[in-house]
């Protein structure tokens, strides 16, 4: 019996991560990301990604928007996988397998839940207050 898999949301960080990289070491780093995520694809693991762009907003509160993301070229979201692991460990041990992390890309594993965690919470406040 198969362990069922569950999703997770891979988000990478570092946008500029090629900046300094000579053209030779660019396609060496571009072989081998292109390797390791054809290899996820080839054993069903992804289930969508994207690249992200570098202009955004940022909407705080209905009455206020501002431009964005403030954040540091190496914090800023570059993309992200949405693939399939067994568990937590699981997934981090894909993410620790990635050739970005060679060339100063963090990645953040995040579980994708079926139901907000603030939902949840508030359906057993209202729950118990209704008891």
């Amino acid at each position: 019996m198969s362990t069922p898999l569950s999703d997770y949301l891979f988000m990478f960080r570092g946008a500029n991560w090629d900046k300094n990289l000579s053209p030779e070491e660019l396609q060496k780093a571009m072989a081998k990301i292109t390797a390791w995520l054809e290899e996820l694809q080839k054993q069903g693991r992804i289930k969508g990604g994207q690249p992200l762009g570098d202009e955004g907003r940022m909407v705080s509160n209905v009455k206020h928007r501002t431009d964005g993301p403030f954040v540091e070229t190496k914090e800023m979201v570059g993309g992200y996988l949405l693939l399939q692991a067994a568990d937590l460990d699981e997934a981090i041990a894909i993410a620790e397998s990635s050739p970005q992390l060679e060339y100063g890309v963090s990645i953040e594993v995040r579980p994708v839940l079926e139901e907000c965690p603030v939902t949840t919470r508030v359906k057993k406040q209202l729950a118990l207050a209704a008891a």
